[in-house]
């Protein structure tokens, strides 16, 4: 198959996974905007409702709506099916600055540390991103920090088998931070040229979770210069303003470099990816649309507006 054809292929896909979200969010927009309308208080409080109930957050919401009033008063809006050009081009404009693709260096070791609470896809979205980097002729290797869970590890095993990468594991119950030292140096011993790392999920506080990635990070910097290069958090779309939730909380306590959205398909609070944007700013790396090996894709923002305000027919 051509790239052209691939890539029209996973447009497609992308254009159905988001078939919820845009029927809960831009069908709303323009059930609103549909028919004679006036530009007035009662239509911004309609569209406000529709914003808030969509996920794209509050600030995203404010922000627009303030947008579009200053607009209207320097008469440059007089029509109401205008708004939604405004609002497609303010989503734009704003995934446009944190569509920033990861880049990995031919030379030297890279390390991706993954974090996430548990139930956001983390090891399924690991397996796919190694399979995407082999593919893009990588070498790879999974390590499995997540000591703590049993599930995890052989889960993550069977990603490894099915993707054909190797799997650095130790027992269960084993220091974390000294898996990661012993898999640092596997990989430079030239197992792997890239490793990415799962971590916990959940431990018994929050406290010890944010603990244990920020010793494991220390550990990272003290063996390779600059890591971890990469700390990618999962994010399941179909939490909704969770995500953000979850998002701030690891960001403000180990840090985030990129995020990935999960299970975009099965939900209409697809949305929150426009909150994740706005108010966090932190570029979206990937975005995943199906239980596919290949649907995880790199986040492309032009890509992902035509296939939000696609039409259905």
């Amino acid at each position: 198959m051509s790239n052209a054809a691939e890539n029209r292929g996973f447009f497609e896909r992308l254009k159905a996974g988001l078939a919820r979200t845009r029927s809960s969010f831009v069908k709303n927009i323009d059930d609103i905007l549909f028919g004679e309308r006036v530009i007035d208080q009662q239509l911004f409080d309609e569209l406000e409702e529709t914003l808030i109930t969509a996920d794209v957050g509050p600030t995203f919401t404010y922000d627009l709506i303030e947008k579009m009033k200053e607009q209207v008063r320097r008469r440059e809006l007089g029509e109401p099916e205008l708004l939604k050009k405004v609002l497609r081009d303010t989503i734009a404009d704003i995934f446009g600055k944190y569509d920033t693709p990861l880049v990995i260096p031919q030379n030297g070791l890279f390390t991706i540390m993954v974090v996430g609470v548990n139930g956001t896809g983390k090891t399924t979205t690991i397996g796919k991103l190694a399979h995407l980097l082999k593919n893009n002729g990588m070498s790879v290797m999974l390590v499995a920090a997540d000591t703590f869970r049993a599930a995890a590890i052989e889960q993550l095993e069977i990603w490894s088998d099915r993707v054909g990468v190797p799997l650095f594991k130790q027992k269960i119950g084993a220091d974390p931070s000294a898996v990661v030292f012993d898999a640092i140096h596997a990989a430079r011993s030239g197992r792997a040229n890239v490793v990415i790392i799962d971590t916990a999920g959940r431990l018994h506080t929050k406290v010890n979770l944010m603990e244990e990635l920020k010793k494991m990070k220390r550990i990272m910097a003290r063996e390779v210069p600059g890591a971890p290069h990469e700390i990618l958090l999962i994010l399941d779309a179909t939490t909704g303003q969770n995500a953000i939730v979850q998002a701030k909380m690891f960001r403000d306590e180990v840090g985030v470099t990129g995020i990935i959205l999960t299970k975009l398909d099965g939900t209409a609070k697809g949305g929150v990816i426009i909150g994740i944007a706005s108010e966090l700013r932190i570029p979206i790396r990937y975005v995943g649309i199906g239980e596919r090996l290949d649907d995880l894709r790199r986040f492309e923002s032009e890509e992902f507006v035509n296939a939000l305000f696609a039409s259905d027919t």
